[in-house]
């Protein structure tokens, strides 16, 4: 059995956690496309970008955050 990446070396001195920490990943899954349900695209894209905001905040740590935002980049086009 394989053991994920839970630390992606960008080069920062960070604590960027990728690895599984969400309790009931399908509920909170199924929870975050139900709030989708009956947005036309710029409705949704408007809820993602608050969700990203609030949970930024709640991050708070600025190096994490950089952290994240080169993960996610870096991703780009991966499913």
């Amino acid at each position: 059995m394989s053991r994920l990446n839970t630390k992606i070396d960008t080069g920062l001195n960070t604590k960027l956690n990728t690895g599984p920490n969400i309790a009931d990943p399908d509920g909170f899954y199924a929870e975050l496309i139900g709030i989708h349900e009956g947005l036309d695209e710029a409705e949704s894209q408007a809820l993602n970008a608050r969700l990203i905001l609030l949970l930024a905040n709640h991050i708070g740590d600025r190096a994490v955050l950089s952290e994240a935002l080169t993960a996610a980049a870096a991703n780009e086009g991966a499913h």
